[in-house]
């Protein structure tokens, strides 16, 4: 191949110039005319690629669905994606100030609200809160508990945008833990988030809990008893593993209307997929 180039080049220069002030070229010269406009050749070629990726480049930064779908799809809801935007707005600006303000939350969740509500992203109301805190993944899972120990109220809001129609009990339990997730510590805290799953269970089954006689404060019961297999069945500091007869027995104990096989089935559960608020 590279002969055959030679040749082509050789042949086209001696066409245009027709020999040179010495006479016709020698076969070196032409060697080293046709290697260099070959050279030059693929030197633009490559100067053309480059300046063709910068401009793509340049213009997906500049690409607002482009930042569009990259903000919807890392912080699901805020409140300004339902608002006409103000005058300059660009997705690329609130991007950056997103990724801004999820840092701030995750050193100081008080700072990081107040920066989204300084910047028109989070109106300053529970509910909203709540709906961003419930479509992000961004946030820090330990600073977010102590956010939603002391807001209550954003809690309250949280825990009623989850639906958990149709789904074991067990399930829905870990489903809660991933967003609201357990203290390390019984206390207070987790008392109050298993009485709030208990009731939001129970009202996303109301056919489900009249057709097993099962009240709020049975559900808390079944979610306590849970935890507490979980704890026994998992942690390797337990040589002596709760048996399903044991749970059951200590189950119904607590909570007489419930039904041996139900409560059969919950210890299946735990022991064939793990911790509930792992």
């Amino acid at each position: 191949m590279g002969q055959g180039l030679w040749r082509v080049a050789r042949n086209q220069q001696l066409q245009q110039e027709g020999y040179s002030e010495q006479g016709y070229l020698t076969r070196e010269q032409s060697r080293r005319m046709a290697a260099s406009n070959i050279s030059n050749t693929s030197h633009r070629k490559q100067v053309q690629g480059g300046i063709d990726i910068y401009h793509l480049l340049k213009d997906l930064a500049n690409d607002e669905l482009l930042w569009q779908g990259l903000c919807k799809s890392t912080w699901g809801h805020c409140s300004i994606y339902n608002k006409n935007p103000p005058l300059g707005f660009s997705f690329r600006k609130l991007y950056m100030q997103l990724d801004e303000g999820s840092l701030t939350f995750n050193a100081n969740p008080d700072e990081g609200v107040n920066y989204f509500m300084s910047k028109g992203i989070l109106d300053d109301s529970p509910k909203e809160i709540a709906k961003f805190i419930f479509c992000t993944r961004t946030l820090n899972w330990k600073k977010l508990r102590i956010y939603l120990d002391e807001r209550r109220d954003v809690l309250d809001d949280l825990v009623t945008l989850h639906n958990f129609r149709n789904q074991f009990l067990p399930n829905a339990l870990r489903e809660f833990f991933r967003h609201i997730h357990a203290p390390e510590e019984r206390g207070e805290y987790l008392e109050t988030l298993i009485t709030k799953f208990s009731h939001r269970f129970c009202a996303c089954n109301p056919d489900l809990m009249r057709e097993l006689g099962l009240s709020p404060d049975a559900v808390y019961v079944l979610c306590y008893s849970l935890i507490l297999l979980s704890i026994d069945l998992t942690s390797p500091h337990v040589k002596n593993k709760m048996s399903k007869r044991e749970f059951i027995r200590n189950t119904r104990r607590a909570a007489q209307n419930i039904s041996e096989d139900f409560v059969g089935h919950l210890y299946d559960n735990i022991y064939l997929i793990g911790h509930v608020a792992a």
